[in-house]
């Protein structure tokens, strides 16, 4: 059986203004639907039957379209940060209630085209808290900030770059949820804050996909989002940089 998803669907868009300032991000139109209706029939399509959107602004329109998730064989649940936006990692804080444990996390701007049982059963095989599945993407696509040897994560780091890092947080992880036990509810932070600590205490694997990403979170991603969903049969579909 599939965990569950959380979805980052939280964040204010700033790249895309003005037309995010009255539309949230997820239900922007892409090839006929708002995106997050592409992405909630990605989920299903892979066997994942419960999903928790983290949402902060504009979040109740999200909500008031997606309803209860009946209309993608879903059920769907909501975590609103409330008053002040908690982040990536405060809004999983905040959810962790409504999750199973362990979960995976999407972020709410990615088009993830790939199958999710091996990267579940590459988790369970491992057994270490989380797991990051991560790109060869050579600053094509986004910037690297990955360094990947031997099978493993050794650097993680959206910061700091150093030119050893060849590789990209593709944007799908499973976490279990004592990884953030060393937070409190209602704290902002980043998601990167607990990705980072178990990098650096080796309870981090790492999954390796080969097929690219998509993204909504900047003009340029936008329309080759759209285009790949419009008919992606017509799109070369990039394998990973050699």
């Amino acid at each position: 059986m599939m965990p569950s998803c959380a979805i980052l669907a939280g964040g204010l868009a700033t790249r895309l203004h003005p037309i995010t300032q009255t539309v949230p991000k997820a239900l922007l139109e892409i090839a006929g639907k708002p995106f997050i209706a592409h992405q909630l029939e990605l989920l299903r399509k892979n066997g994942v039957t419960k999903v928790i959107l983290c949402a902060g602004y504009l979040g109740e329109r999200i909500q008031n379209v997606v309803k209860d998730g009946r209309d993608f064989d879903l059920t769907v649940q909501y975590s609103f940060d409330g008053e002040q936006l908690l982040g990536t990692g405060g809004s999983i804080k905040k959810a962790l209630p409504l999750l199973d444990d362990p979960f995976f996390v999407m972020y709410g701007d990615s088009y993830l085209d790939i199958e999710f049982k091996p990267i579940i059963d590459y988790y369970r095989m491992y057994q270490k808290k989380g797991l990051m599945t991560v790109f060869k993407n050579e600053g094509k696509w986004d910037t690297s900030n990955i360094v990947y040897e031997d099978n493993k994560i050794v650097t993680y780091d959206k910061i700091k770059k150093n030119p050893d890092m060849k590789y990209i947080d593709y944007g799908l992880s499973i976490l279990q949820k004592d990884c953030f036990a060393d937070f409190r509810e209602g704290q902002p932070f980043d998601l990167a804050v607990v990705l980072n600590e178990l990098v650096r205490n080796r309870q981090m694997s790492g999954y390796k996909v080969r097929k690219r990403f998509y993204e909504i979170g900047s003009f340029q991603g936008l329309e080759e989002t759209r285009a790949y969903l419009t008919d992606p049969a017509k799109i070369n579909t990039y394998i990973e940089v050699e």
